[in-house]
């Protein structure tokens, strides 16, 4: 099935369950959406639905669009592009012509990531870290929400344990040339450049690939690293052998399944066999309130802030928005690393309330408005409970308001129909 089959299969399962307004439009509260997405085994609201402005008619309302306008938009988009695209002709200089040279190591320095002072273990880290240390070659599988700590864990186990770390950002763009390496131009020669898996493998470091789920099948050059057995180089004619230490890691924020709810744009589903060569996977969740504050009071510590009750009001404003979030009465989250800017940015700026602005900038008007007052209640000493049960009163007042609006409007127009 197509991504426009599953759409439209969305749109009609939401149409068949809920019934059209007067006007004949489905109008769906975020809540409906989740219900409906639930019957598809989706835990969230497809984003490519909830996100599209063209879509929000009111606070958690949703007006469900014909598929030609989900698609509009972005064909529209790329005969856009096509129109401004300019071929250029390469230039190549056939007058000289040198034999490539092997080039070892394109790498210098030292790769052993530095201690963080204010890491905080938590989740598996342990499980991580020990078979780090194990130097064993044993492919793990990290998969979680976005800015809970996957790579930052990993890059603090190998410093914890002295282990070199060379991080691939992956990118569907990412190929054989990438990941292996290629011919390059140097100073006037062609000369042949390991890529970052070669250089892993011959120095027994520790290969991170990070967004793996955001790969294309051209990943699958990765095929015979993943089982340990080394790997054939054709464009050079030579088979590297992986040194001892040799391991792999990658981080997605799916489980290389995809994203069917458009939360995360640009994954893809990743190759069965691919996924089937790690043998182990964790699941990172955000670290308890009782961790999350520690890692946010030594971040505020670091820079020059201490500041417990800071910490505490932080993570009690992020922990409501995340229930709201699973409720269905938001569409955005406050992650760990956006807590950690928050400290960041409270140590330049010394303001709170500027500190919480400028990070939650990337966040729509409304949706940037509705956390900041969220925080000024927390930070009055509102308890989460009461804060939420606070919020839920209000959107049932509001909906009740709204009903009794459209009874008024309905009872207006049948005077005037009189």
């Amino acid at each position: 099935m197509t991504t426009k089959d599953k759409k439209q299969a969305f749109l009609d399962a939401c149409m068949e369950k809920y019934e059209a307004d007067s006007n004949g439009d489905h109008i769906l509260t975020m809540a409906q959406l989740r219900d409906v997405a639930s019957d598809f085994g989706l835990k969230y609201a497809p984003q490519w639905l909830i996100k599209d402005p063209a879509n929000k008619v009111g606070k958690a309302l949703f007006k469900l669009p014909a598929l030609g306008e989900v698609t509009k938009v972005h064909a529209s988009r790329l005969v856009q592009a096509a129109e401004q695209y300019e071929p250029t002709t390469p230039q190549v200089d056939n007058s000289v012509k040198t034999e490539a040279a092997y080039v070892v190591s394109s790498l210098t320095g030292d790769i052993v990531p530095k201690k963080d002072k204010s890491f905080v273990s938590f989740g598996d880290y342990s499980s991580i870290k020990s078979i780090i240390a194990s130097r064993q070659f044993y492919p793990i599988f990290i998969t979680g929400l976005s800015g809970n700590g996957k790579t930052f864990g990993v890059t603090q186990a190998c410093a914890e344990k002295n282990r070199e770390l060379i991080r691939v950002n992956i990118t569907i763009e990412t190929d054989e040339d990438d990941l292996l390496g290629g011919y390059r131009l140097r100073d006037g020669q062609t000369v042949w450049q390991n890529g970052p898996v070669i250089e892993a493998m011959e120095r027994g470091a520790v290969l991170l690939l990070d967004e793996i789920d955001l790969a294309s099948n051209k990943i699958m050059c990765l095929q015979p690293i993943l089982e340990g057995s080394g790997v054939y180089v054709k464009k050079i004619n030579k088979f590297v052998k992986p040194k001892l230490g040799f391991n792999v890691i990658a981080t997605a924020n799916t489980k290389g399944q995809g994203s069917d709810d458009g939360k995360f744009i640009g994954t893809n589903v990743l190759n069965e066999a691919f996924l089937e060569r790690f043998p182990v996977t964790f699941e990172q969740q955000y670290p308890t309130a009782k961790v999350e504050e520690k890692i946010v009071a030594q971040k505020l510590a670091s820079a020059g802030k201490r500041d417990q009750k800071f910490a505490h009001n932080l993570v009690t404003w992020a922990d409501v928005i995340r229930k709201t979030y699973i409720d269905g009465g938001c569409d955005e989250i406050i992650s760990t690393r956006r807590l950690v800017h928050i400290a960041e940015a409270y140590g330049i700026f010394k303001n709170k309330m500027k500190a919480i602005s400028v990070c939650t900038n990337r966040f729509d008007e409304d949706t940037k408005s509705s956390f900041t007052d969220l925080y000024t209640k927390v930070d009055s000493g509102a308890s989460v409970e009461q804060i939420l049960s606070d919020k839920k009163a209000a959107e049932e007042a509001e909906i009740l308001s709204e009903k009794k609006s459209d009874d008024s409007e309905e009872d207006s127009e049948d005077d005037f129909s009189v």
